[in-house]
């Protein structure tokens, strides 16, 4: 992995499959967001548009999660073997935004 492939540029190249994993993850939350409007226009009762918001939660969170994983094998992993100890900080705050 070359330091244009990590995040500390901002940037990364994804696999072919990470790339397509993560989109498909995002068109199912798309559709679920896209589903609950449509409970909404069509005056559903408010339990189920929450459990639909429920659901919509989880895969986002699942999301983060795979990302999160992706990001710890490659980037972080990349960055302590290169001896850039300021990976953990940024590692570290990302987790305190993600458990809020």
């Amino acid at each position: 992995m070359t330091q244009e492939d990590c995040c500390c540029n901002r940037t990364k190249e994804r696999s072919r499959e990470e790339y397509r994993r993560l989109i498909h993850r995002l068109n199912r939350i798309e559709g679920q967001v896209r589903g609950i409007r449509g409970m909404l226009e069509k005056n559903a009762y408010c339990t189920d548009i929450l459990a639909q918001v429920a659901a919509a939660n989880a895969a986002l969170n699942a999301f983060s999660r795979e990302l999160l994983a992706e990001h710890i094998r490659t980037c972080v992993a990349q960055d302590i073997r290169d001896g850039k100890d300021a990976t953990i900080d940024e590692l570290l705050s990302t987790l305190q935004k993600l458990m809020k």
